[in-house]
């Protein structure tokens, strides 16, 4: 975990620390006498109520033993183990190779009926094509030295872009124009990339915007890129790491950066037009 963790983690900690504060004062104890009865330092117990340290499964055993409130460790382990999960390395989650990694998000696609994706880097993965996930995936394993499974895990995010076609869902894309004009792979991938790009704003169910370049932003400014599943969860992409975020009020924030994005973009023929004039670029 990264010493500064973003504010949704630090947030669920300071919750988490809040019960066990609650846990210590039912059982009529100071946060001197658990550490004691621990054998901790003081100062471990004060870290972990005020969220600054993540407690360890044995942590918790300890002090609901302490504070006789062992009937509340296992609701108390799961919390913390959740929180360790809403923050994970990009190497750790890679180690299993990266076609675990893209099976792994397809459950959430499964049940998920509206879609909004922000993309500052790249062409999102449900409108890639097969040569330009193969592209972006081959970058992976040069850079992180992730196993090279690479051709699995094409076909695996190829097969998770079904959920376009079926029925019940919506999908809104937000691509800063940038992206379109950034070679990923060979100028022949991004020149198919972009024309398969403009036969899916044909898609009855996508609504696809593109943010201009040389256009004053106002509020809209570029940020990380982002993926909102419904009202219920946000995944962002961070260079070292993805981040889940799931507390209503930063949720709330997402939305309306989104919002804010989709103000400025350009939609339609319009879409269409930036789209041509980058593969034009492109020879």
């Amino acid at each position: 975990m990264p010493s500064l963790p973003p504010s949704s983690i630090q947030q669920a900690r300071a919750a988490l620390g809040q019960r066990l504060r609650e846990i210590r004062k039912d059982a009529g104890l100071t946060a001197r006498a658990v550490a004691a009865a621990a054998g901790w330092h003081e100062s471990k117990s004060s870290r972990l109520e005020n969220g600054k340290t993540s407690p360890s499964d044995e942590d918790i055993r300890i002090w609901t033993s302490i504070c006789r409130a062992e009937e509340q460790a296992a609701d108390l382990i799961a919390t913390a183990r959740g929180i360790d999960g809403m923050y994970v390395e990009w190497r750790r989650m890679e180690r299993a190779g990266l076609t675990r990694v893209q099976e792994s998000v397809l459950p959430l696609y499964e049940r998920t009926h509206w879609f909004r994706f922000y993309q500052s880097q790249v062409i999102p993965g449900l409108l890639q094509t097969a040569d330009y996930t193969r592209a972006v995936l081959s970058t992976v394993v040069c850079l992180r030295n992730a196993p090279d499974d690479i051709e699995e895990a094409v076909s695996a995010r190829m097969g998770r872009q079904r959920v376009l076609h079926t029925g019940g869902r919506r999908f809104a894309f937000l691509i800063e124009e940038w992206v379109l004009r950034s070679v990923i792979g060979s100028p022949t991938t991004m020149v198919n990339q972009l024309h398969h790009l403009l036969g899916m704003t044909s898609t009855p169910s996508l609504s696809l915007g593109i943010v201009p370049m040389g256009f004053a932003r106002g509020n809209a400014w570029p940020c990380e890129s982002f993926s909102m599943y419904d009202a219920k969860q946000v995944s962002c992409e961070l260079v070292s790491a993805g981040l889940t975020v799931t507390q209503p009020s930063e949720i709330t924030e997402y939305a309306k950066t989104f919002a804010e994005l989709a103000g400025i973009a350009v939609y339609g023929v319009s879409a269409r037009k930036l789209i041509a004039e980058a593969i034009d670029a492109l020879g």
